[in-house]
């Protein structure tokens, strides 16, 4: 009989050696359940660190550093998250996040249309403000279309909110919208925005728009001394103003603004087609009779597209399907 070095077949386990790991305790991949954490809301990053609100108080803001055991699991501003250790609040004090809540809505953006990386703008808003001005600089359709894009595929209900209206009107902006029967909230840099600061209160908002549109004059007006409250969420204690990253600023009657760093440009390479299409509800169950690979632009583009048939019979409006497919024109990148 031959040796039975190299038979691997008769090896038994007594025969196996089994080099010993370098501890002496198991591995185990059960984490501790941190039973006394406490429940926060991010309002602001720096450097690695999260300033949290303990359950959504602005007056109990808590810095946290994000705990080993989530890896790099990412944190991002509007997430809900536990927290241990020093929840005090105190100066110097640090505690950690050691466990991040299922989001209820995400805004995202790519930095362009063939950026495969995906960034996470803010978690859980319940809705999105799209800041635009009437005049100077003048309104840009194509932005606020890529935003509602965003905002339908995300979650998050989308509201106009048209500024300067003292220089020009608003009506035919507001006409290009009309189908898709948005909110719409106009303000004027002379008087208070009242009605935007309504529907605000109690919730938690995202605010978006290019640099010039008068969304850090918003933001000013909205929260007293907006600065200071800034500086409070800024990380740890520094006290800057955060210009290039989120920040959830808290309103005096209830509720949190995320002010977002002026955006120049909002790719969708993360969106497909039919994360829009979900957004008008009479399409949904059209769009699945279109065949693999539908854009649902329509003739020549999509000649078997069978959305059309949905306004020859009649359960669709001509201005609905426009408006859609105008959305879907943005997201491919052929609207300005």
């Amino acid at each position: 009989m031959g040796s039975r070095r190299g038979d691997w077949s008769r090896l038994d386990e007594a025969d196996v050696r089994v080099r010993p790991g370098k501890g002496t305790r198991p591995r185990s991949k059960r984490r501790p359940e941190h039973a006394d954490a406490v429940t926060g809301m991010v309002v602001g990053k720096d450097r690695g660190r999260w300033t949290c609100a303990v359950d959504r108080d602005p007056g109990h803001l808590v810095v946290a550093m994000r705990a080993r055991e989530l890896g790099r699991t990412p944190v991002v501003i509007g997430d809900q998250v536990d927290i241990v250790g020093d929840t005090s609040g105190d100066p110097d004090t640090l505690a950690r996040i050691v466990r991040v809540a299922d989001r209820a809505s995400v805004l995202r953006r790519t930095a362009d249309d063939t950026d495969a990386f995906e960034r996470v703008v803010v978690a859980n808003a319940e809705q999105l403000m799209i800041v635009c001005a009437l005049a100077d600089p003048p309104p840009r359709t194509g932005f606020i279309d890529r935003c509602l894009v965003a905002a339908f595929a995300g979650g998050l209900a989308p509201v106009l909110c048209l500024t300067k209206s003292d220089l020009a009107d608003p009506a035919p902006l507001l006409a290009k919208y009309a189908e898709l029967d948005l909110p719409v909230v106009v303000t004027r840099r002379d008087t208070e925005p009242d009605e935007l600061r309504a529907r605000l209160t109690d919730r938690v908002s995202a605010l978006v728009g290019h640099s010039g549109v008068g969304k850090s004059t918003l933001v000013n007006r909205l929260v007293p001394d907006a600065f200071r409250a800034t500086a409070a969420v800024s990380g740890v204690g520094k006290g800057r103003h955060t210009s290039t990253s989120a920040v959830a600023l808290p309103l005096p009657g209830g509720g949190w603004v995320v002010d977002t760093p002026g955006i120049r440009s909002f790719g969708l390479a993360h969106i497909k087609p039919n994360d829009i299409v979900s957004a008008f509800e009479e399409f949904v169950a059209a769009a699945e009779e279109c065949p693999p690979g539908c854009g649902h632009q329509g003739p020549p583009e999509d000649p078997d597209c069978y959305l059309d048939t949905m306004v020859a019979e009649g359960t669709a409006t001509p201005g609905r399907l426009e408006s859609l497919r105008r959305l879907l024109a943005s997201k491919a990148g052929t609207e300005d």
